[in-house]
């Protein structure tokens, strides 16, 4: 006999019993669990004395393995409907997934979503289970061989376990390299939408809608970058991770590092000609963009980029502008709220800003984070011929400028988005880079270990998607910050700060699921990174760490 914990109550079983079993009558919000703070499926069986948490869609780990399931059967209805079409999924605007389809030669139009709809309606009525298959690595690469998954061979090859997994569902085989939901009926939520020539998979929400599917935006400039990224992983070899260790194991490896720092190259050289274009117009150069995106080594990037086209910007430190100690709003946990805006001086800011433009004399504030006060800064004027920039989570808002006139102002927004994959039907997250960068930054610069930085991530989150995402597709530029070489040379320090996290941790679950990706990369030694490099920024070595 032994004793299972869940919520308050104890429950005495006297053999083997599956998770599945001991779900209550009526509930069909329960889609995993947590054993003893481990991530489980629902048909784990328990056999000795534990605790049992039951979770539902909204908890992020558990919408994970919802997207999982619902990426399965998108991809057996094509298979079912459409054998010989290849589905390639990658993450897209508005929180959804994107359909591209290669060897489909008739119309993607309304007909070709309704059928596929209804096949995956179908599957999901059916409520086949999925069956867990575990197999050595070799008879993996049969099963992926005689299925036509010649990425899955590529991408296993690197699996440094012995064994191998992959799920059965009525006859159909497929991996999505996470756990699954028991059956197809758990998936009632998502849907379907035609983006010519795409097609795009609506899946819920833990994050912003707690566990339902968020309403369509459609992100033009942002939807744009993601279609080049995607374009340019395809022309270069870094559309999966299997091909990205070729590089990396070849002679061509050095040509590769160069290659994707000399896109950041291009898009500098793009953004420096559309600002000096229009530099006697361009007073504010705001840049804005969520964690671990890069912006400090950027800003200090675009700087040289102006002056070389004889424009001399100055950088301003919003964050100078905070408001005294207590005068910052509450945020829900009682605690003042830094990242909201309110927490700052907004009439000062606008009406010191619009000073400088004018060519007023203004003496700046600095804040003392340590006192909790403002202290007199230094006392600037500047010439009509000198951009602003001005870096922060507020700089594309507004609200923070409405002095301003908006044609005096050149917004960008900045972050990482890659479009590299696992395999086909496996697109890596848009946001584990900046927390994988974010873990390294906060070791290497702040002595933070990797508990301490993913115990914020959660609210680091929030704030972005309440205080920059709404602004992103106001901008005049985009720059995508993703280097996709930098997965093999941020593992060397990722990695040791993941598996020191123990198993009872409750921050166990994501690092080993950052683990399980970073596992698949070949180490890319950090002397390959130029010394100017947005990468360096998180691991030292940069060439701008004295302008700080």
């Amino acid at each position: 006999m032994f004793i299972v914990k869940i919520n308050d109550k104890f429950v005495e079983l006297n053999k083997p019993t599956r998770v599945l079993e001991l779900v209550p009558q009526g509930n069909e919000d329960i889609y995993a669990c947590k054993v003893n703070g481990r991530l489980r499926e629902l048909p784990f069986t328990l056999d000795r004395d534990c605790t049992l948490e039951f979770l539902g869609l909204e908890n992020n780990d558990t919408m994970l393995i919802y997207q999982n399931g619902l990426r399965y059967i998108l991809c057996m209805a094509f298979h079912n409907l459409y054998p010989e079409v290849k589905v390639e999924l990658n993450h897209f605007i508005s929180q959804s997934l994107s359909i591209q389809l290669h060897n489909y030669h008739g119309p993607i139009d309304q007909n070709l979503l309704n059928n596929v709809k209804n096949e995956m309606q179908r599957i999901i009525d059916a409520n086949y289970m999925f069956k867990k298959r575990t197999v050595s690595i070799a008879e993996a690469m049969k099963i992926f061989d005689d299925n036509g998954y010649e990425d899955k061979k590529e991408v296993t090859a690197y699996r440094p376990e012995k064994d191998a997994h992959f799920y059965e569902c009525n006859g159909y085989i497929n991996y999505m390299f996470g756990y699954m939901v028991p059956s197809t009926g758990y998936l009632k939520k998502f849907n379907l939408l035609l983006y010519y020539p795409l097609m795009i998979l609506q899946y819920p929400r833990s994050d912003v809608n707690g566990g339902e599917i968020p309403e369509f935006v459609e992100e033009q400039k942002f939807s744009r970058v993601l279609r080049k990224a995607n374009e340019w992983a395809n022309l270069c070899g870094a559309n999966t991770i299997a091909n990205i260790n070729k590089h990396t194991e070849s002679s061509d490896l050095v040509n590769f590092v160069n290659m994707c720092e000399a896109r950041h190259n291009a898009m500098l050289c793009e953004l420096g000609d559309l600002i000096a274009k229009d530099i006697k117009n361009i007073r504010l150069i705001t840049i804005a963009g969520p964690s671990s995106s890069g912006k400090t080594t950027f800003s200090n990037r675009l700087r040289v980029e102006l002056l070389n086209r004889g424009i001399k910007p100055i950088r301003l430190s919003i964050d100078n502008y905070y408001l005294e100690r207590g005068a910052a709003p509450l945020g829900e946990d009682g605690k003042p709220d830094l990242e909201h805006i309110e927490a700052l001086d907004i009439d000062l800011f606008n009406r010191q800003m619009l000073a400088l433009i004018q060519g007023q004399e203004v003496t700046l504030p600095v804040f003392n984070f340590k006192t909790g006060k403002r202290e007199q800064g230094e006392t600037l004027k500047i010439s009509s011929e000198t951009p602003i920039i001005l870096e922060g989570i507020h700089a594309l808002n507004d609200r923070l400028t409405s002095l301003i006139p908006k044609y005096q102002k050149f917004k960008i927004f900045i972050s990482p988005s890659n479009q590299i994959k696992l395999d086909a039907h496996n697109p890596i997250n848009l946001s584990d880079i900046r927390l994988i960068r974010r873990l390294v930054r906060d070791f290497k610069h702040r002595g933070s270990d990797a508990a301490e930085t993913l115990s914020m991530w959660s609210s680091v989150r929030k704030g972005e998607f309440k205080w920059i995402y709404p602004h992103q597709d106001s901008v005049d530029y985009t720059f995508n910050s993703e280097l996709s070489y930098e997965f093999g040379v941020l593992k060397k320090y990722a990695m040791p700060m993941l598996e020191a996290i123990p198993n009872e941790s409750p921050y166990f679950i994501t690092a080993n699921r950052l683990r399980k990706i970073l596992k698949y990369f070949v180490d890319i030694d950090e002397s390959l990174v130029p010394c100017n490099s947005l990468l360096r920024e998180f691991i030292g070595g940069s060439c701008f760490e004295s302008l700080k």
